[in-house]
């Protein structure tokens, strides 16, 4: 293959547009350290150093999840959507299960390696997170997804400790305890980001629980059935747009956060697809391009207003 097309293969391996959310993740994070800062102030250093851990990180995971897909025979049956199904390049011959078993590795310890950095840095405690992280990565779809902890564990472990560690591997020392490195506010303000990680996943199943039941996964999907899960949907998206309304009203928040609340239109689109016709392959497929639109316009838009009040 030419340059060029490697480079789109892996791309494409990586699950590249998928990367985004952990950017908006963590720039979640380093808006609320600005918020919150610390007497030496923001380190740039360091916050490249933790968009390349992350981004690393979940690179993994997306390519442990092609692995699994592929020697489950997952892969064989999903219909692909722009937004699931995964990438079937193994299935067709493009890419090897070696290389990418070398590739999902090396960004595990990629991203270890800088989240240990930041634990002897910062503060010990990110250690928990790390471990939380690397056994969600690793062990996410052999064993999670298969024990009703899928969509849970990657709201916890991609989603929410993504906001908390980047803001504590930014702002924390080793003097500090535990009580104090953590602000009520980055506790409070991360849960959106973890629900929606959860939802993203969640309405992503949707056209590929056939497959995934024969590949013995046991998600909400297959435990509940598309309508409950719907509902659960639904739940999830109101749960989140309710917290960015009450934290500002309870000053925890800046009003500035509410700009979270522009992708609500499109939330409610999604929602009402959803309910309305989770069991139809080509009419749920706009919902989940709206969920994409909705889980990381609420992410950066909430970025963006943390930015716009600690300036």
């Amino acid at each position: 293959m030419e340059k060029q097309s490697i480079i789109k293969v892996w791309a494409t391996q990586f699950r590249a547009p998928f990367l985004l959310l952990a950017v908006v993740l963590v720039l979640l994070g380093l808006a609320l350290s600005m918020r919150h800062p610390t007497i030496e102030g923001f380190d740039i250093l360091h916050a490249i150093l933790i968009m390349v851990g992350i981004v690393s990180a979940h690179s993994s995971v997306n390519l442990f999840n092609e692995i699994s897909d592929y020697k489950t025979g997952v892969d064989y049956v999903t219909k692909q959507t722009p937004f699931s199904g995964g990438t079937k390049l193994m299935v067709n011959g493009v890419t090897k299960l070696k290389s990418v078993k070398i590739a999902a590795y090396t960004t595990l310890m990629i991203g270890l390696t800088i989240g240990i950095y930041f634990s002897v840095v910062s503060h010990w405690s990110l250690l928990f997170l790390i471990a939380i992280g690397a056994f969600t990565t690793v062990f996410y779809t052999d064993v999670l997804a298969k024990i009703l902890l899928g969509e849970f564990s990657s709201g916890i472990a991609l989603g929410y400790l993504v906001v908390v560690g980047t803001y504590i591997a930014m702002t924390a020392n080793q003097s500090m305890a535990i009580s104090e490195i953590v602000p009520l506010e980055i506790l409070l303000l991360s849960i959106p980001a973890g629900i929606l990680t959860m939802l993203l996943l969640l309405l992503n199943e949707f056209p590929d629980v056939e497959a995934d039941t024969k590949g013995g996964r046991y998600h909400l999907l297959i435990k509940f059935g598309w309508k409950i899960s719907s509902v659960i949907y639904i739940l999830g998206m109101i749960a989140t747009f309710a917290t960015i309304i009450i934290l500002p009203i309870l000053g925890i928040s800046s009003y500035w956060v509410l700009l979270g609340l522009i992708p609500l239109p499109i939330a409610i689109k999604a929602c009402i697809t959803a309910f309305l016709y989770g069991n139809d392959m080509e009419k749920i497929v706009p919902a989940l391009g709206q969920n994409v639109l909705v889980v990381l316009g609420v992410d950066l838009l909430l970025a963006v207003g943390v930015f716009i009040s600690a300036i």
